[in-house]
């Protein structure tokens, strides 16, 4: 099982976190303003939204799991971008998009450039860079074995 073919997230709102996603770049063949379910097409994977109260469901219909809204899951999503000036344009896009900054984007720890953003659910998102990346031919990030 060595791969991820979708990465869902609860929506609270379908209509407006399309709008947002669709906004920031993401792909979808979806024509309906409010649909029940949303699959992006992205370069490797899938990003799903799914309404958060179906997926509560969904995962067990008799003691549906409880959100903990404003506390930090500890899970983020990352985009690995290719140079810094892609970093700065996709916070500013992100933005007007309606997403919060809660990071700007500035030299980190561990040598690259990186920023982050909550989504209109509070998901949070890093967008980030570094000259030592390289990319295979579908935009994947190559992560050397050392």
């Amino acid at each position: 099982m060595n791969r991820i073919n979708l990465v869902t997230v609860g929506v609270e709102d379908m209509s407006r976190s399309l709008t947002f996603y669709k906004a920031i770049g993401f792909e979808t063949p979806e024509t309906s303003a409010s649909p029940p379910i949303v699959f992006f097409d992205n370069e490797g994977s899938k990003l799903e939204l799914f309404p958060l109260s179906e997926l509560q469901k969904d995962i067990d219909p008799d003691d549906p799991p409880k959100t903990s809204r404003g506390n930090f899951s500890g899970i983020t999503f990352a985009c690995n971008m290719k140079t810094k000036a892609e970093v700065d344009e996709m916070m500013v896009q992100v933005e007007k998009a309606g997403g919060k900054v809660v990071k700007q984007p500035q030299t980190v720890f561990w040598g690259g450039y990186s920023g982050y953003f909550m989504d209109p659910d509070g998901y949070y998102w890093e967008l980030a860079y570094s000259d030592d990346w390289q990319f295979d031919d579908r935009n994947m990030l190559i992560i050397d074995k050392e």
